[in-house]
């Protein structure tokens, strides 16, 4: 079984319930096991700034899924929510956004797929949630807690559980 780090977002709709519902979609189409669910964080926008701000949150699965089977199953799932990549406007608005962060210790560069994900210590709204729930996880020789103290966390906001 593989360790599987994702990232969702998005900031479209009631962003909360589509979580609560793709987590599920996940683990049943993956036939994996939810290890861990960070809080839900409002985030601003990152990218393309003139739009509305997003939520934003991490999981851990277990899965024995290989990265390409997964990354399909991830993106079937987006499109059950309505997000359909090819047409989206880039680091726009979006319904659901599903990131692979890091498989195992897995590296991987093809042209759909590069694992660990290469942009994630540039990305305070993915590291605050991941850091919640992986603290001491090592991806690309830097430890999650670190990368987070290395960039700014302003204008992101933890929100309260929804029960």
């Amino acid at each position: 079984m593989a360790s599987v780090l994702i990232a969702l977002g998005g900031n479209v709709g009631d962003v909360r319930a589509t979580f609560k519902k793709a987590i599920a979609h996940i683990c049943g189409m993956a036939q994996a096991a939810l290890i861990a669910r960070s809080s839900d964080y409002a985030t601003p926008p990152w990218g393309d700034e003139d739009q509305d701000p997003f939520i934003n949150a991490c999981i851990e699965i277990e899965t024995s899924l290989d990265p390409h089977a997964l990354l399909f199953v991830l993106q079937k799932v987006e499109q059950k929510f309505g997000r359909t990549r090819d047409k989206a406007r880039r680091w726009g608005p979006r319904t659901l956004d599903l990131d692979m962060i890091a498989y195992d210790d897995v590296s991987l560069q093809k042209p759909d797929l590069t694992l660990p994900h290469p942009r994630l210590f540039e990305r305070a709204f993915v590291l605050v949630p991941l850091a919640e729930i992986a603290p001491d996880r090592v991806i690309s020789g830097i430890r999650v807690r670190d990368g987070l103290a290395s960039v700014s966390t302003q204008g992101i906001e933890r929100l309260p559980d929804t029960g």
